[in-house]
């Protein structure tokens, strides 16, 4: 993530540019040849990476981040398809201890990429080599999952050599990024060669973290404190959070669209890992359970769905723009409880076939309590973006909790599991009912008094 500096960039007419664009097109929608379009030339020559105009009007996430997204959203399901497995298993703290390590790298990865794209993607060539060096590295790092939770699970070592590759070789994409915007913007030079020295840092302590052999708790203590570094690093190389040129609406988008795919990955996960309940190979079962696995795993979906585009991210980060550091890392817990969701539908799907050995009132509050984080985390993102203490949503929140409450105590009370997954199912909508009603009255108060100040 880096939305963060000690200065604003200077302010540039909205639509302007120092260098005409490739994917600038005339009024009448037909692309504008720039100088650079040649015979004999590129299609995607090189651009000076000078920074995007934040105020670019229409600006929408491109089909190579959308395809970039792709890579980590494989990651993403990976890890929550070994969360579930290994808690299937009986292996509680190992398998939640790997889920957050590797949703914490995953995210942070995908957060740096994302707002350096809104402030300085140029689509030529090169960035575009640059990007697909930072998928190589995704790939390779989610090819490292079965190992961090096997070593935790089975072994209990920290085995994170593999995922640590594929981190670095993310990260290091990202420090040509800015060695080229640190050459080629001289406004944001201090800001670019900053954050390299920063990154560069930072991978160093990951890899002896990675080869050093060390002892569990000594190797979690120092993953902790390097993921603080992470956390830490665009303050120590940019100050507050108005220097680079990123546009908060484009960042928005990116942000609601890695949820979708993430949501997405939570239904299908679902799905499919539930071969057996629904029938196999031998025509679809239309049990009870096998009912309950789908509804519930569309229901929540579209729920969760609901609640996240409540609220105007795009419009408020406009306002507050100092508080994108907030917006973007806060979104770390959001897509680790959106993950964490998609894991309790696998476990509860893998729990009606009879795969796991926990029981019953575990499975569901595996379910219950990624899903109470996530709302938890949107109820707060709301809050401290807008800066509005609502007590309606005080009241929504507690009637959540008492949702999800009841639905693990129904499991401990012997209840099915097909008819507890239907009980998760309606915590969202405490939210989406409560809103449509009287909470977007309450948002739109928020909103207007953000604009008068």
């Amino acid at each position: 993530m880096r939305p963060i500096t000690a200065t604003r960039a200077p302010e540039r007419p909205i639509g302007a540019y120092d260098h005409p664009r490739p994917d600038a097109n005339d009024p009448d929608g037909k692309p504008n040849m720039s100088e650079h379009d040649h015979p004999g030339g590129l299609a995607h020559p090189r651009q000076p990476m000078t920074g995007r105009d934040p105020d670019e009007p229409g600006r929408v996430a491109t089909p190579l981040e959308l395809l970039f997204d792709l890579t980590f959203v494989v990651a993403v399901g990976t890890a929550a398809s070994f969360l579930a497995e290994t808690l299937a298993g009986g292996h509680v703290v190992p398998g939640i201890t790997a889920f957050v390590l590797a949703m914490f790298a995953i995210s942070v990865a995908w957060i740096s990429f994302s707002w350096f794209a809104s402030a300085f993607d140029t689509d030529d060539w090169l960035y575009r080599a640059l990007t697909m060096l930072q998928m190589i590295g995704v790939v390779v790092f989610a090819l490292g999952l079965p190992a961090l939770f096997t070593g935790l699970a089975e072994e209990s070592r920290l085995e994170v050599r593999v995922i640590v590759l594929g981190y670095v070789v993310m990260r290091v994409a990202m420090v040509l990024q800015w060695w080229r915007a640190a050459r080629e913007s001289p406004e944001f030079s201090a800001v670019g060669f900053a954050n390299i020295r920063w990154t560069v840092l930072a991978q160093v302590g990951w890899v002896v973290l990675a080869f050093a052999n060390l002892p569990l708790g000594v190797a979690l203590a120092a993953f902790v404190l390097l993921g603080l570094l992470e956390l830490a690093l665009p303050v120590f190389a940019q100050g507050r959070a108005h220097g680079t040129p990123w546009h908060p609406h484009h960042v928005a988008e990116r942000y609601s669209a890695f949820a979708i795919i993430t949501l997405g990955e939570g239904v299908v996960g679902t799905i499919a890992s539930s071969g057996e309940l629904l029938g196999g190979g031998s025509g679809v079962n239309w049990s009870g359970d096998a009912v309950a696995v789908v509804v519930a795993g569309v229901g929540l979906t579209f729920g969760m769905w609901w609640v996240y585009f409540a609220t105007p991210f795009g419009g408020v980060l406009e306002q507050r723009r100092a508080r994108g550091y907030l917006f973007g890392y806060g979104h770390i817990l959001v897509f680790g409880g959106i993950a964490g969701t998609g894991a309790g539908l696998h476990l509860a799907g893998l729990q009606l076939e009879h795969h796991s050995t926990i029981g019953n009132a575990t499975v569901v509050l595996a379910l219950a309590v990624p899903l109470g984080l996530y709302l938890l985390v949107v109820y707060l993102l709301h809050a401290l973006l807008l800066s509005e203490a609502d007590g309606f949503h005080v009241l929504l929140l507690v009637i959540t909790l008492g949702v999800l409450g009841a639905a693990v105590a129904l499991a401990a009370a012997g209840v099915g599991i097909a008819a507890c997954l239907l009980v998760v199912m309606l915590a969202p909508y405490v939210t989406v009912l409560g809103h449509e009603t009287i909470g977007h009255r309450h948002q739109r108060r928020a909103l207007d008094g953000l604009r008068r100040r």
